[in-house]
């Protein structure tokens, strides 16, 4: 291996970890902090690990976490990939040492709040840690499993796998503490989602114009990215149809929005949103 692959190897590695322990802190922080002094349940892996720590208050919480992280790692390791297991490996240890050390309290005093800001937290940090090649185990390999395969967003398993585990925890707890859970559980996966794709969620856009000549050479020109002339036909006039299509970025959006208007207020347009897109140049590629 020559000496460049060796520095960007180590930048790689070093990347990771800071993006596994700065998420696994912000997680700690989360579960520490709120939702074991309120007795917050939490969903899956999580929560089932709170649950029993509540019952049984004298064994740690990460320790009922660690036992129910085997059978996930197997499938990590089988239907996802090594480098994911291996870093997810790492993330787990990196997690359980945070959880272990970061008990500083959060002095708020509403439960609404508290809820809040545990989704907050928890969210950011699961979003950070996912942008790593790993994840802290529990329900992330389900969730990068499901998003491989079946283009499902994480942050809506999470909120599935996590209703699950909360209705399970409904007879161990109170209604208006179920409630705040499901407060906070619905603040995460948003907060996970915005934060782990960002402003790079794609758009699709459909332009029908006359002057499709000039916004094709505008867009090309300004964006550089790909766009599709598909041909149509009126179905009252039966005249030619030239429709644009075009797969943009969130942030493009308004300056896309801007060049229509310029070249051809009386243009036809339809944004909508796309639930996944694979392309090395514009799509959200797994990295896993």
């Amino acid at each position: 291996m020559t000496d460049r692959a060796w520095i960007i190897t180590g930048k790689d590695v070093a990347r990771n970890v800071c993006l596994l322990t700065l998420g696994s802190c912000l997680s700690a922080l989360s579960i520490n902090g709120i939702l074991i002094p309120n007795h917050f349940p939490s969903g899956g892996i999580t929560g089932l690990g709170l649950l029993l720590h509540y019952q049984f208050p004298e064994i740690p919480f990460i320790l009922f976490y660690l036992m129910f992280n085997v059978p996930l790692f197997a499938v990590a390791w089988k239907y996802v990939g090594r480098r994911f297991f291996l870093y997810s490996l790492l993330g787990l240890t990196i997690f359980s040492l945070c959880v272990h050390f970061i008990q500083v309290p959060i002095p708020l005093h509403d439960k609404m709040l508290d809820a809040l800001m545990a989704g907050i937290l928890s969210g950011t940090g699961l979003g950070i840690i996912l942008k790593s090649y790993g994840s802290s185990g529990g329900t992330d390999i389900l969730s990068v499993l499901l998003l491989k395969r079946f283009s499902i967003r994480l942050g809506n398993t999470t909120l599935a796998l996590n209703i699950l585990v909360v209705i399970l925890s409904y007879v161990l707890s109170t209604l208006d503490i179920i409630v705040y859970t499901i407060v906070f559980l619905y603040v995460n996966a948003k907060v996970l989602n915005v934060v782990f794709m960002g402003t790079s969620h794609r758009k699709i856009v459909l332009i029908i114009s006359e002057k499709w000549e000039g916004l094709s050479a505008r867009m090309l020109k300004e964006f550089r990215r790909g766009l599709t002339i598909i041909h149509g036909e009126g179905a009252y006039s039966h005249r030619d149809e030239k429709i644009l299509y075009a797969v943009i970025t969130l942030r493009d959006l308004g300056r896309v929005k801007d060049i229509i208007r310029e070249v051809d207020p009386k243009a036809f347009v339809v944004v909508t949103e796309t639930l996944d897109v694979m392309n090395p140049r514009v799509g959200n590629q797994p990295h896993w």
